[in-house]
């Protein structure tokens, strides 16, 4: 029973599928956090395989010789891949002033221990020694120099010292501006490779737009995820009953398998 194989695929498509959603209301309270979804195919094994342009049966011909489904009915589901939501999420006020939230596409350009990367998480403390840093210990980087190394573009602030935060990034001391945030934005967001939760990297370089920004620092705010756990929860029930339902189909193969191998013997 080959044809098995057509159901099947679709549960794994719909299994792939509840586990990204899960992983969404997993993160639905996580800071600067994006939701990702699941794009499916159909794929046709005639498509692979090719066909004849003319179909000349070599035999007497009858009426199935003359209606082609190109392989139709072995259709198959497959994962086209997933990609990644970048609707702005909710500003909630925090009144902290290490707390940055980004209003428009842009990102906080971070320093990792694999790298730089890019995030919209922007709950910052300062370090021991009066870098700031995210939650995870990444270290902002400035937009000076941006060809420079980047340990040496790490913001540090005087400790203790009060601090004001621009919407163009720029940070104010009592002495005035001490350094200003890199926030850049991408020609190609659909470019960018998700690393966990809450970090991006580009692959290209030059996919990464540094002037002319439509985005601005808001300080005493943080970004909420976009997830919306009401429609994720609804999706989540969906997949699970077209889950179940294939698995249904499922079981009548086998059970159609198991009475060929049974009754046939008796004949």
């Amino acid at each position: 029973m080959k044809n098995i194989w057509v159901p099947l695929s679709g549960q794994i498509a719909q299994q792939r599928k509840v586990e990204t959603i899960a992983n969404n209301v997993a993160n639905a309270n996580t800071i600067g956090f994006k939701k990702d979804q699941v794009v499916f195919k159909e794929h046709l094994t005639a498509l692979t395989r090719g066909s004849d342009d003319i179909h000349i049966p070599r035999k007497e011909f009858s009426p199935q010789d003359f209606y082609h489904t190109q392989g139709a009915e072995n259709a198959m589901v497959a994962v086209d891949g997933s990609f990644t939501v970048f609707e702005q999420g909710q500003l909630q006020p925090t009144n902290n002033p290490l707390d940055l939230g980004l209003q428009g596409e842009g990102f906080f350009e971070v320093l990792t221990p694999t790298g730089v990367r890019f995030t919209r998480r922007g709950n910052f403390t300062l370090n021991k020694d009066s870098e700031i840093v995210t939650d995870q210990g990444f270290k902002l980087l400035s937009s000076k120099n941006p060809n420079a190394n980047p340990e040496d573009r790490v913001i540090r602030v005087p400790a203790n010292a009060p601090l004001t935060i621009a919407g163009n990034g720029e940070i104010f001391t009592r002495e005035g501006v001490a350094e200003q945030i890199s926030v850049v934005q991408f020609q190609d967001k659909h470019a960018l490779r998700k690393e966990g939760s809450s970090l991006f990297l580009t692959p290209n370089q030059d996919n990464i737009v540094r002037e002319n920004l439509t985005t601005s620092v808001r300080q005493g705010f943080l970004e909420g995820s976009n997830v919306n756990a009401i429609e994720e929860m609804s999706e989540l029930i969906k997949a699970h009953r077209h889950f179940e339902s294939i698995q249904k189909a499922i079981n009548t193969y086998d059970q159609i398998s198991g009475k060929i191998a049974n009754d046939l013997g008796k004949f």
